[in-house]
Parts: structure tokens; C-alpha cells; sequence
């Protein structure tokens, strides 16, 4: 679930070395009845009213514990989720990113003997920005949120992850850009990320980015971004809460407007009985320049699901229904529907009524 992509701590193995497989396949029926079957400005679930191979992954990882201190993870992956999300619209993408986008992680890592253990990795890791997971099995929903879809999910780079104490865990790293399979400029970007386990329930999350994201990489059109999370786990019930800001200047453009995104939501699961649970997800998204949709908008969205989970050995399979009700207002706003509204250019409807079938199939050596 998310919460062990907020924490950033293993789970708890016997061995060493895991190894697993992931496929995710699932139909999502749009009632707007797009004719292009897409999801306007997503890029995850984003082909509609068809079957959709949404997600394939094959890994294996070593982690890096105190009597082997060297860690490894080597993972590739396919599939529709996998083509678009690692970069804004419209972005310079770097040399090789149609094949670039089938890894799914690739790095080193070394525990190191300092204090209480100082953990550097480096290569291409799980982004330490965010709360939801490029992969579906590892949400509470099966659909990602706004602000998931344009956050990274990856970062190519170097961190350095210390335990100031079993309470709170610092994090700095050093990234090729925001989304790494975009090649803006030369340039490298910075961050830092906090995690404060305030009671043995609730864990505060916050990390700060800095960097250029643009052809021009003065320090003026810098792009500064600030994700925050608050996680509340109880035995049957998981409450999570995301905000966040982001803010340049736009080179190139007369006064060099300055961009400004903000969204936020909330997920609730509860573990009903057996293999049963659900989720609701409200949330709300606004991208004033359309600098991270490519759309000037204000979007205000409902997610609820119904998951049923069976788990037999090493493998998992979770089934998901998934009703979604977005709503989009401002210059740019809409969702595709059918038909055009003059020739050559696809029809618009404010609001999206999305009802679908999710089926996620897991084996995990752990």
C-alpha cells in the first residue's frame, strides 16, 4: 500500500533478494464516449472504453542491510501506463526515452557505517516525492490522483537517506531534472525530504525541490515545488493527505509570466472483512498557466473503489471497480467527448464520468 512508499522502509523479509512480476490490465468505460479513446491531459488509466495493458513489470532488488551492505534494484517494465509519464507536455525529452521508459528501476545502493547507518543510492530510484505509485497494486485506488500524475513517479540521480533517529529520517538528493526523462538543460536539481513519525500511527512527509526545468536555466526561472503528506494507519482504516505547491517564471514568454500549481487530496481506505475493502479519494487540482496539464484549469475530482484481494503464497491478485467523477472549469478546461466542435478539433465536455474494472495480478518473492 502507499504507506510503505511513504515511509521508505523495507518490509520485513527473511531473505535478502526478492524478485516479482506485475501485470495490470483493466477496461475504463467513459461516458463521454471520447471518439480518440483519451483521458485529456493524464497519462496514466488514460485510454478509455477499450481493454487496456495498462502496466507490466518484471524486477529483482537486494536491499542493503548492516551484514551485506551493498543493495541493488534492476527492473523492466510495458505497457500504455509506461509511455507518457515522465515528462510534462510538450517537454525536450532526453536521447532514447521511448526505450529509456521500459526501466522501472536501476541502481546501487551502499549502507554505509556511519551513526545509524548513512544509505546512498544511486541510478534511477522510486521518487521520494509523493504519495501514490506509477503501479496501481500499490494505491488505494486504481486511477491516480492529479497531483500523482504530475509528480515524478522516478528520479535519476544520487540520495542520501540518514536516520537522525527511530522518529525522524532525513533525505538529500541530487536529480537530472524534475521528470528524469526530460532533458530541459545540462543542469542538475536539488531537494530534500523530511519523515517525522510523530506516534507509532501518524507519519508527516514533506519534500522541497529546486531546479531548472527550462532551455533557460537562470536561476530566475527555477522551478520550486513543495509536496506534503500526512498518513494516519489504523488497524482496519488508512487515512492519507497530500498537498501541493509549485511555482517558475516561464522563459520565453513576454514578462515571463510566473506559473503557479496547486492540488490536494485525501485518501480514505477501510478494510471491510476478509478480502474486502474500499476507498474514496476527493481531490482538487489547479494549474493556472497550464504549465503542468498543458491546459489552463481548475479541477475537482471523486474517486471511490471496491477492491476484492486474494492472496495465495507468493502471488496476489486484486480486483477493482472504480466509479470517478471529474469536473474541470478555466480557459483550458474540459474533457474530450465525441464528435468535434469544428472541424479537426475534438469536442469538450466540463465534466467526465469515468466507470471501470481493474485486474492486478502479483507474485513477490518477499
Amino acid at each position: 500500500m502507499p504507506s510503505d512508499i511513504v515511509s521508505g522502509k523495507p518490509a520485513a523479509s527473511s531473505s535478502q533478494w526478492h524478485y516479482g512480476a506485475y501485470v495490470d490490465v483493466g477496461y475504463v468505460g467513459n461516458f463521454n464516449f471520447p471518439d480518440n479513446h483519451l483521458w485529456r491531459s493524464r497519462s496514466t488509466a488514460s485510454h478509455h472504453n477499450e481493454l487496456s495493458p495498462n502496466m507490466g513489470l518484471a524486477y529483482v532488488r537486494k536491499d542493503a542491510i548492516a551484514s551485506s551492505r551493498w543493495g541493488m534494484e534492476l527492473g523492466f517494465q510495458g505497457g500504455r501506463d509506461s509511455e507518457e509519464f515522465a515528462f510534462l507536455v510538450g517537454e525536450r525529452r532526453v536521447d532514447g526515452s521511448d526505450v529509456l521508459r521500459h526501466l522501472h528501476r536501476a541502481n546501487v545502493s551502499y549502507l554505509a557505517p556511519v551513526g545509524n547507518g548513512l544509505t546512498i543510492t544511486g541510478g534511477l530510484f522510486n521518487s521520494l516525492m509523493g504519495y501514490e505509485s506509477l503501479y496501481a497494486k500499490d494505491n488505494a485506488n486504481y486511477t491516480r490522483s492529479w497531483i500523482a500524475d504530475n509528480t515524478p513517479y522516478m528520479m535519476f540521480g544520487i540520495n542520501a537517506q540518514y536516520p537522525i533517529s527511530d522518529h525522524l529520517t532525513l533525505t538529500a538528493f541530487v536529480v537530472n531534472s524534475y521528470y528524469h526523462l526530460a532533458h530541459p538543460n545540462d543542469h542538475p536539481s536539488y531537494g530534500g525530504r523530511w519523515i517525522w513519525n510523530a506516534t507509532p500511527r501518524l507519519t508527516l512527509t514533506q519534500t522541497l525541490y529546486a531546479g531548472p526545468d527550462q532551455v533557460d536555466s537562470s536561476l530566475e526561472f527555477w522551478r520550486l515545488y513543495g509536496n506534503h503528506i500526512l498518513e494516519w494507519k489504523g488497524d482496519e482504516v488508512l487515512v492519507a493527505a497530500s498537498f501541493d505547491i509549485g511555482t517558475e517564471n516561464i522563459a520565453g514568454q513576454p514578462g515571463s509570466p510566473r506559473s503557479f500549481v496547486m492540488g490536494g487530496n485525501m485518501v480514505i481506505r477501510w478494510h471491510v472483512t476478509g478480502p474486502w475493502s474500499v476507498a474514496v479519494r476527493p481531490e482538487f487540482y489547479w494549474d493556472r498557466n497550464g504549465r503542468w496539464t498543458g491546459a489552463e484549469q481548475f479541477v475537482k475530482a471523486m474517486t471511490s473503489t471496491v477492491e476484492y484481494q486474494l492472496s495465495y503464497k507468493w502471488t496476489n491478485t486484486i480486483v477493482r471497480v472504480e466509479h470517478r467523477y471529474d469536473d474541470s472549469t478555466g480557459v483550458g478546461g474540459g474533457f474530450f467527448k465525441n464528435g468535434e466542435s469544428r472541424p479537426g478539433v475534438v469536442s469538450l465536455a466540463p465534466g467526465q464520468h469515468l466507470f471501470l474494472l481493474g485486474v492486478l495480478l502479483s507474485f513477490d518473492s518477499r
